[in-house]
């Protein structure tokens, strides 16, 4: 080791140099600041800014790379940053609009089945149940997890879910009479 000459490290860079090739990487850091900051007050997250924020540069890549597109300028990054936006805006007021919808669903059931239930025939008819049927009702009633996050760990849409979990409580209840019958 004594011997060994001493390694020098590189000397740091403050930025890579863009590709002359590529206009997005021309304008990134003179738009950068410009897209962020239209961004953040609007959507008032730092992070939801930031994913619009990239969102923005690489559909304006996606642009360049066509044939004939014109060079990216900052106005022009700035309307795609106000589409991608608007179009966040229209997907979480659908995801709000569906998981309302979802929770007026469950309040309107009325079920007085809860009353009369026995607790242990009715761990014994969950477990005559097939595995599907059995993990939805566990997850949503056991465990108190909403139905949009019952379809997550389940990898089920939310509407199939629904229908699931309303096929799962018919069964257990069918199951946990026939158990009472026999009794």
């Amino acid at each position: 080791m004594g011997n060994q000459p001493a390694r020098r490290r590189p000397a740091p860079r403050s930025q890579p140099e863009p590709c002359p090739g590529d206009p997005v990487a021309v304008i990134y850091r003179r738009a950068l600041p410009q897209v962020y900051g239209y961004l953040l007050p609007r959507c008032g997250s730092a992070a939801l800014a930031e994913d619009l924020t990239a969102e923005t540069f690489m559909a304006a890549v996606a642009a360049t790379r066509r044939c004939g597109a014109a060079e990216p300028t900052v106005a022009w990054l700035i309307g795609v940053a106000r589409h991608k936006l608007i179009d966040y805006w229209r997907r979480d007021t659908r995801e709000r609009r569906r998981l309302a919808e979802a929770g007026r669903a469950a309040e309107v059931l009325d079920d007085p089945w809860d009353e009369v239930l026995d607790a242990g025939a009715a761990h014994a008819a969950l477990a005559r149940l097939p595995v599907p049927q059995r993990a939805a009702l566990t997850l949503r009633y056991l465990d108190g997890l909403p139905v949009a996050e019952v379809a997550g760990h389940l990898g089920r849409s939310l509407h199939a879910t629904e229908t699931l979990l309303a096929r799962s409580r018919a069964a257990l209840r069918r199951v946990y009479r026939e158990e009472g019958d026999d009794a």
